[in-house]
Order: C-alpha cells, then sequence, then structure tokens
C-alpha cells in the first residue's frame, strides 16, 4: 500500500523571524507576480530552518476590516498547504532551504479554486527558478 503524503503546515514552517523577514524585504530576494497574488524569495542557510519558512501578507490598504484579511490568509493558507510539496520536493533533493512571502495585490476577495491556481502557479514557478 503506498504511503499517503500528509499535508500540513506546522507552527515551525511560519517565517517569524524579524532578521529573515528584513533580509526578505530590504534586498536580495526575487520576486513576481501572479495576480492577484505576489511571491517573494529568498534562499537561506541554517540547520534549525525549515525547508521552506512562509509568510503571508495581506496589507490593512487593501482591506480595512480584519475578517477580510483574515479570509484571504485563510485561502492562501490551505492552498499552500494542499500544494507544498511541489516547492518542499526539489527543494530537499537539491539541498536548499528558502524563505517565501505571499503578498496580497488586489483589493477585491477571490474565489478559493482561483487563489489555489495562482498559489500552485506560483510555487511550480518558484521551484523551477531556485532548482
Amino acid at each position: 500500500m503506498a504511503e499517503q503524503e500528509k499535508h500540513t503546515f506546522t507552527k515551525s514552517e511560519r517565517l517569524n523571524s524579524l532578521i529573515l523577514i528584513e533580509k526578505l524585504f530590504s534586498g536580495g530576494s526575487k520576486s513576481f507576480p501572479a495576480f492577484p497574488l505576489r511571491i517573494v524569495y529568498m534562499p537561506v542557510e541554517g540547520d534549525h530552518l525549515p525547508t521552506v519558512s512562509l509568510l503571508i501578507s495581506v496589507p490593512k490598504k487593501r482591506f480595512k476590516r480584519a475578517v477580510k484579511r483574515n479570509r484571504v490568509k485563510r485561502q492562501i493558507r490551505e492552498a499552500y498547504r494542499m500544494h507544498k510539496a511541489l516547492l518542499t520536493a526539489p527543494l530537499e533533493q537539491a539541498g536548499k532551504k528558502v524563505a517565501v512571502a505571499f503578498i496580497w495585490l488586489d483589493n477585491e476577495l477571490h474565489d478559493s479554486c482561483e487563489v489555489t491556481e495562482k498559489v500552485k502557479k506560483l510555487l511550480q514557478i518558484t521551484a523551477e527558478r531556485i532548482v
């Protein structure tokens, strides 16, 4: 019987180091959009870090109400959780680690299926560019 892949997103996979976040946005990182999302990524070094550290940002400028911001973050988190193997598998084979940030660009809400497709596209392109 084939081993079933677990779709998880643990606390250790979240990017919460202020130093890494500053490095990610100050320079040395690469980014590209797939509207309504933008991905920013940067290779990182460190034994204590997971293969992929993830940050999700939905600016208050886009949605004033926290309910809408939280909905978008939940959609992105769920899409990443289900398709993170597109990025983690090639990185593990190459022995690399990366810090990733998803940033919301639109002023309107989108369907979960549309967000999922964009996250998948961004993960595939990022994997190709890093490895």
